[in-house]
């Protein structure tokens, strides 16, 4: 009971005092007034409804004030359970100046500033959210009876629909190293690290699983398939480097040794030995070459001089610059037709990949005597081929064969002299230009190697043409 509250109560049992008094001096008056004839019987009587008559004033009185307090009270509890359930919303209707009054605005602002701090930390746990959903790395909190707290769009990808907040970690994801990591962080409370390879198909994850301050443990899933993937592909370069240049160079030293071990050499073995060692040291040559150019391109300041060109005019040169190659081989190279459009590419490496499409074509193609080159418009891009008639290549090595040091027929490349480069260098530049290469073939129909490269841009009304002369210039250069 408030100390206000207290002052009315007792200003009402005042007032019952008063009123008690002044009737009991009606009371006494009456009494002296009729002393001599009625007696005391009369004087208890008058007592005892100047006692009915107080209580009866007295208690609505007392019932108005206690029904107001209390329905006041009763708002406070009503307010109480509507901030408990969560309606922070919820607001007193203060009136009066009293100590419950005081009380009633105090838990306004109480109410108003928990609002604000769960807004603020509602703000903060979405800002949160957001920048865990944009990483790259998947998390899952976990509790610490094991069931899944939380997890970002990332890890929810991963493990699709079966991961939800509230189900068991052990039913979302059945990767036993993930499991194993989370485990020990939640019961060892230690750092855990460790790899996924069964989480999610034909990708691996590093795993670090950490305790957490409040129970539960966090897991961070950090993508390592293309890390992988590279690191393999560096192994499988140098295994094939290596390879590729062993068999020369031993071919090479047996030859020499064997020259310099004979005392009377014969001229014939001779010259022959030198012309084996010629031809190896010649292939070797050409694999330096082409490691040079395939790692000039990948490289991150490879620079493409990119100009527009017509695509007739890329073919037609392509035919005429490649010839020779054909002629040895006892083909007959021709043009398939090209549109009279301008595409974007660099000349100097355009004719380097015409001429290894063509000079694999020459190698493999040769029972078909014939090569077509030629190009055709698609819609937002324009399609060059270069076509042999050969035996064509078998399916499960179309995926693949763009790939570095791989080969479909693996004896007769290296007796073709071929260093298993080439594809990879047209792969590989196609891509610097902004397009794509492919290849079509069936066994016995021959092989069409395709590649596609963008368009020039349309050239602006207002430009005025070059002069003739320096049109002329230009092309004396090139």
């Amino acid at each position: 009971m408030t100390r206000r509250v207290f002052v009315k109560l007792m200003g009402l049992f005042v007032l019952l005092l008063v009123f008690q008094t002044v009737a009991m001096e009606l009371v006494l008056r009456r009494f002296v007034e009729h002393s001599a004839g009625s007696g005391f019987h009369f004087l208890d009587r008058e007592l005892l409804w100047a006692g009915l008559i107080a209580i009866a004033v007295a208690l609505p009185l007392a019932a108005w004030a206690a029904s107001g307090v209390t329905a006041r009270l009763q708002r406070v509890v009503a307010f109480a359970r509507r901030i408990a359930q969560g309606d922070l919303s919820a607001r007193l209707d203060v009136s009066g100046r009293d100590e419950l009054s005081a009380m009633e605005s105090a838990l306004n602002q109480t109410a108003e500033r928990l609002g604000q701090s769960f807004a603020e930390i509602e703000s903060r746990r979405h800002e949160l959210a957001t920048m865990l959903d944009s990483m790259q790395e998947a998390v899952v909190a976990i509790t610490a009876e094991g069931q899944v707290r939380w997890s970002n769009a990332v890890m929810q990808k991963i493990a699709g629909t079966q991961i939800r907040a509230g189900r068991p970690l052990i039913h979302s994801v059945r990767d036993p190293e993930l499991l194993a990591c989370v485990r020990a962080a939640l019961e060892e409370g230690e750092v855990r690290s460790g790899r996924a390879s069964s989480l999610a198909p034909g990708r691996i994850f590093e795993i670090s699983a950490a305790p957490l301050p409040s129970g539960g443990a966090i897991a961070v899933l950090h993508d390592v398939t293309q890390i992988e993937a590279a690191e393999k592909s560096r192994r499988d370069f140098i295994a094939n480097v290596s390879h590729e240049l062993r068999t020369p160079l031993t071919s090479i030293q047996g030859y020499v040794e064997t020259l310099v071990e004979e005392q009377t050499p014969n001229p014939e073995t001779t010259r022959e030995f030198l012309g084996i060692i010629h031809k190896n040291a010649s292939r070797m040559n050409r694999l330096t070459e082409d490691l040079l150019a395939l790692a000039s391109i990948e490289s991150p300041d490879y620079k493409l001089a990119l100009q527009p060109m017509k695509a007739c005019a890329l073919v037609q040169d392509a035919i005429e610059s490649l010839g020779g190659i054909v002629v040895d081989g006892e083909l007959d190279l021709d043009s398939a037709g090209a549109p009279d459009v301008s595409v974007m590419a660099d000349p100097d490496a355009m004719n380097q990949v015409f001429g290894n499409l063509i000079e694999n074509a020459v190698k493999y193609g040769k029972e078909g005597k014939r090569i077509l080159v030629g190009a055709r418009p698609l819609e937002n891009e324009v399609e060059f081929f270069v076509q042999d008639f050969g035996p064509g290549i078998a399916s499960e090595h179309l995926e693949r064969i763009f790939e570095r040091f791989y080969r479909v027929d693996k004896a007769r490349s290296r007796e073709s002299g071929g260093t298993g480069l080439g594809l990879a260098i047209v792969k590989h530049i196609v891509l610097a230009h902004g397009g794509r290469a492919w290849v079509e073939s069936e066994l016995g129909s021959g092989s069409i190697f395709r590649f596609t490269l963008p368009p020039a841009p349309p050239r602006h009304s207002h430009e005025e043409p070059m002069p003739a002369p320096v049109q002329a210039a230009i092309a004396d250069e090139n």
